[in-house]
């Protein structure tokens, strides 16, 4: 994210309003590119090979499948890669970058690993049905590992500050989905749907290996330490769980309304909830800027503090100490509030664009009704992970796991309840949810402030912890006078 923090320092370091509006469009762009690139590809290729004429039933599984890949292969990705990326900031910090490669490879391994245990399951099960082609299904599980591939090398490439280029990853990958497409279904007569499928599966893979090419190209040394990482797994386990709630409580709540009346279940398999589905969607679009934002932002601004407070700990005055304490969580607040400012107008511009451009391509009727809702939850949301972010700026791993559950849980509940109201807060049990987190990440922080000192000075050991015996408490003995 550093490429684009650079950027849209420069971008902003004019203070004008244009360039301020050109700040938010570049964030905008570079966000939400992938995303849009997909789905033009997906338009593109249904245009070029007909897919009007493909029976509802066949479109449905397309539609479902290409859904279940993003979901899953998300959901798969995520556990880990907070301990990763605290591993391979540790490492950076001590300057050992030749540790970054096989951290890359095991990390690898492991995701590979968990996505198989995770998604074999489903696949027996959607073989067993006989409902969908063998040749389907497999390809259906190459473009899950394509995917889980590209989610996990992204977490390297915001290393190498050229987060652009992913960009153009997609770009090229796309290019040649649409290629493909037209490759296979107009030259070699294969079955759209299946057709469809394959090239995007073969884009994905693509992209994934000119993303792996690039951060074998940023990293070349490799010390061949594989089981360096490990312990990181079991000495920071809150991280996998916190980052692995917050994750899921971005879907949990489609999984509830996957139960509703709304739901749809297509070839014994798979379940969905179009209209809701289609409204988290165009929510997530709107707010996803943010996380760039504030990124963006803690590195350029917040950063500074931050090491300004820790160099004054290590050597500084208790005066000295409190001015940079002070500083460091006043810029803390000030980040925040200025995240919640520029995506609070970005989020009411791509809004008003949807609502007046989607009934123009034939997206309207239920997904518009559920989306503002969904819209306000996801705006929260994301300012609540930008708390979270700041509990692992400080190392409050409790205070994060805390937070993630509570909205994780919330979400679920309220998400049960609104699906009983009117269609317009079918998205009230997200937005609650993100709410409940939001305040239990804002007063963790404000406990955090005041036990910094706490925090900082009190958390060390003056002996080596080990196994064994438990040493005596005598200190002194006095002896007798003869």
């Amino acid at each position: 994210m550093a490429g684009i923090g650079v950027k849209l320092n420069k971008i902003y370091r004019k203070k004008t309003l244009l360039a301020h509006l050109a700040g938010f469009a570049y964030s905008t762009i570079i966000t939400i590119a992938p995303m849009i690139i997909i789905m033009i590809t997906i338009v593109i290729m249904e245009k070029l090979l007909g897919y009007e004429q493909v029976s509802y039933a066949r479109r449905s599984l397309f539609s479902c499948t290409v859904l279940y890949i993003f979901i899953f292969a998300l959901l798969a990705a995520s556990p880990f890669n907070a301990v990763l990326s605290r591993f391979m900031s540790d490492v950076i910090y001590q300057e050992r970058y030749g540790d970054i490669m096989p951290c890359f490879y095991t990390g690898l391994w492991i995701n590979i690993v968990f996505g198989a245990i995770f998604g074999i399951p489903f696949v027996i099960h959607e073989f067993l049905t006989k409902q969908v082609d063998p040749m389907f299904i497999f390809v259906s599980y190459c473009g899950y590992f394509a995917l889980i591939l590209v989610f996990y090398t992204m977490l390297y490439l915001s290393i190498c500050k050229d987060y652009t280029k992913i960009t153009w990853f997609y770009f090229v990958g796309m290019l040649v989905s649409v290629g493909s497409s037209l490759l296979l279904v107009k030259l070699c007569h294969m079955e759209i749907v299946f057709g469809m499928l394959l090239s995007l599966v073969i884009g994905f893979l693509v992209v994934a290996i000119l993303e792996i090419a690039q951060v074998k190209n940023y990293f070349h040394e490799n010390t061949r330490a594989y089981l360096k990482v490990l312990p990181y797994f079991k000495d920071f386990w809150p991280l996998i769980i916190s980052n692995f709630l917050y994750v899921c409580g971005l879907y949990v709540h489609n999984f509830v309304f996957w139960t509703s009346d709304l739901r749809m279940e297509v070839v014994d398999t798979f379940v969905c909830a179009e209209p809701y589905d289609m409204a988290t969607f165009l929510a997530l679009v709107t707010n996803f800027t943010s996380t760039v934002i504030f990124i963006s932002n803690v590195e350029l601004h917040f950063h500074q503090r931050y090491k300004a407070y820790s160099e004054s700990v290590i050597g500084g005055r208790l005066s000295d100490i409190e001015n940079a304490k002070s500083r460091m969580f006043g810029q803390l607040s000030t980040e925040l509030s200025d995240l919640t400012r520029i995506q609070f107008i970005i989020s009411v511009v791509i809004f008003l664009i949807f609502i007046v451009c989607l009934p123009m391509i034939g997206i309207a009727g239920l997904p518009l009704q559920i989306y503002p809702c969904l819209a306000a939850g996801y705006f929260v949301l994301f300012i609540m992970y930008g708390e979270l972010i700041f509990l692992y700026y400080f190392n409050d791993l409790s205070g994060a796991v805390i937070t993630a559950g509570g909205f994780f849980i919330t979400t679920i509940i309220g998400a049960l309840i609104s699906m009983h109201f009117s269609t317009i807060w079918y998205g009230m049990g997200l937005f609650v949810g993100a709410f409940v987190g939001w305040m239990i990440g804002y007063f963790r922080l404000r406990w955090v402030e005041r036990h910094m000192d706490i925090h900082i000075f009190c958390r060390g050991n003056l002996m080596k912890k080990g196994r064994g015996n438990r040493p005596s408490d005598r200190v002194y003995t006095k002896e007798g006078l003869s």
